[in-house]
């Protein structure tokens, strides 16, 4: 009787379970790119520099207030001071406003996308067109590169 109860309860576990871990294989890329903007933006909204740098893949290449800058590891990534000028701009949070897949493969997503910045007060300081694009290394899903019109 204690062994039909321990088979019945492993074959529960096992049906709850399964369909977590089909659902975490049948990602696309394109569901995987978006989930990585995401983690990008949660960690840029938290300062959170080290997180941040985790959502990107290397070299990344960022073109953006007329300059063209290349990020060959996290650590050079890291290696900055960002948020206090952020900060001075009157910035608080950013939050995607469009996200649009305009080439997608196995490997790598374009997306199309524009992000708005905010203050404090939840009020829009500014709104601008980017372009990302999300690549798989070694099985990481990254941000390899991305062009803004951001100043």
């Amino acid at each position: 009787m204690i062994l039909l109860q321990r088979v019945i309860t492993l074959l529960l576990v096992v049906l709850v379970t399964a369909p977590g871990f089909a659902t975490a294989e049948t990602k696309t890329p394109d569901e995987i790119a978006l989930a990585t903007l995401d983690r990008f933006m949660a960690a840029f909204n938290d300062q959170d520099i080290e997180a941040w740098a985790a959502t990107l893949n290397y070299p990344h290449v960022r073109f953006a207030s007329r300059q063209v800058m290349i990020y060959d590891s996290a650590e050079a990534f890291q290696d900055r001071s960002i948020f206090p000028a952020l900060a001075a701009t009157g910035w608080h949070h950013s939050l995607w406003t469009k996200r649009t897949i305009t080439l997608s493969s196995d490997s790598k997503v374009h997306i199309d996308t524009e992000f708005e910045r905010r203050n404090a007060d939840d009020q829009s300081i500014g709104r601008y067109r980017s372009l990302y694009i999300v690549t798989a290394q070694d099985g990481h899903w990254g941000i390899q590169a991305r062009s803004s019109l951001a100043p």
